[in-house]
């Protein structure tokens, strides 16, 4: 696995970020029995910086706790079945990983919804890369019964590597 890692933020999180997101990305990956090495950019920025990206790629004029673009499609959430059919667009011809995607998660959203959901820092940053990871893997919450399903894996994973509430 290939976890590319920025930070462009002033203040840095009271944590190891690096090592918590790489332990949730693997951990993600392996519920899902993900059968590839991958690679994933993960940005970790601040309110300002994601509010312009939201702006420009989803035409939101605010801020948001983390944004997942995916580079895959999948036939069904954590279906990777397809993915070889699209292998000239989906995998990095010079490692052969399959390039999920990018992770963009403001730092300072971390802090505030630590505070507001009364957990640590911790929990909230791995809970938005679980977050992501999932969206990366194709799974989505518009529909409830969508919601339902990922937040079970999400919480499955926190729950595995012992990142509770």
């Amino acid at each position: 696995m290939t976890l590319h890692m920025e930070e462009e933020i002033r203040q840095p999180l009271p944590l190891d970020w690096k090592e918590t997101a790489r332990l949730v990305v693997e951990a993600c990956l392996e519920q899902e029995d993900c059968p590839y090495e991958v690679e994933i950019d993960l940005l970790l920025t601040n309110d300002e910086e994601i509010h312009k990206i939201n702006l420009e790629y989803r035409g939101i004029d605010r801020p948001t706790d983390v944004l997942s673009f995916p580079l895959a499609d999948y036939p069904a959430p954590g279906d990777f079945s397809l993915v070889e059919e699209n292998s000239t667009e989906y995998f990095n011809p010079e490692t052969g990983e399959l390039m999920l995607g990018d992770i963009i998660i403001s730092a300072d959203k971390v802090r505030e919804q630590a505070e507001k959901y009364n957990h640590s820092i911790r929990r909230e940053f791995a809970f938005l890369v679980a977050h992501s990871m999932f969206h990366l893997m194709g799974y989505d919450h518009i529909e409830p019964e969508e919601a339902v399903q990922m937040e079970a894996r999400q919480n499955q994973v926190l729950e595995a590597l012992k990142i509770a509430r």
